[in-house]
């Protein structure tokens, strides 16, 4: 366990509540809640920096090791303070995949990775979510760990609530075909799970006119 992101997780928890006001909806609350067993691989839309934060603490019972871009390492203190949190580097303009590798540790060592993989914030007037880099694909069919998606609205700091879909697991290796080469099932993977996503969305469209 990471100790000084259990230290955060724990001060902060009380902060976040009148902040986020984040209201939980869940696909199937039976097959996957907010507890998360074993290893995993979290995959999320993007909407702005505090999609970080907001699934620490959707997911306060694990620590998340999420893979987040070489710009915010660059600014400092806020380059420490995610490290000291566990996250992971990815270099988004060289050809390092060392972010692979130390992820694939974390997931045989039976944590959870957090992963964004439209790998950067969409600007306005974009489709969104943006499609789907291939990063995610490639750690599920490596791992064969769940993957599970989850959606935020991205409504922080407003009068309306925030709110987060958790959605069913889903494993790469399951969605793989073998009569396709690496890349395509690549491919293939990685635009099921963007449009697990926007079902995700969807959902969470219908749940918020029912309350």
């Amino acid at each position: 366990m990471n100790l000084f992101n259990a230290f955060v997780r724990v001060t902060a928890y009380p902060v976040q509540l009148p902040v986020f006001r984040t209201k939980i909806v869940y696909e199937n609350k039976n097959s996957q809640s907010r507890r998360v067993k074993g290893a995993a691989i979290i995959i999320s839309n993007h909407t702005s920096v505090w999609d970080y934060a907001v699934w620490m603490f959707v997911f306060f019972s694990r620590t998340l090791r999420a893979q987040m871009a070489e710009v915010l390492f660059q600014k400092q203190p806020l380059g420490l303070f995610l490290k000291l949190m566990g996250g992971v580097r990815v270099d988004r303009n060289s050809f390092d995949f060392g972010f692979v590798s130390k992820s694939q540790r974390i997931l045989e060592k039976g944590g959870v990775v957090e992963i964004f993989p439209e790998s950067r914030l969409p600007l306005k007037g974009e489709e969104r979510p943006l499609p789907f880099k291939p990063s995610a694909a490639y750690l599920g069919l490596l791992s064969g760990a769940p993957m599970i998606p989850v959606y935020t609205n991205g409504k922080y700091f407003s009068r309306e609530r925030a709110r987060v879909v958790i959605g069913t697991p889903v494993y790469a290796r399951e969605l793989a075909d073998e009569s396709l080469s690496e890349k395509e099932n690549l491919e293939r993977i990685s635009q099921l799970l963007r449009e697990k996503i926007i079902g995700l969305e969807k959902l969470c469209h219908e749940r918020s006119k029912e309350s």
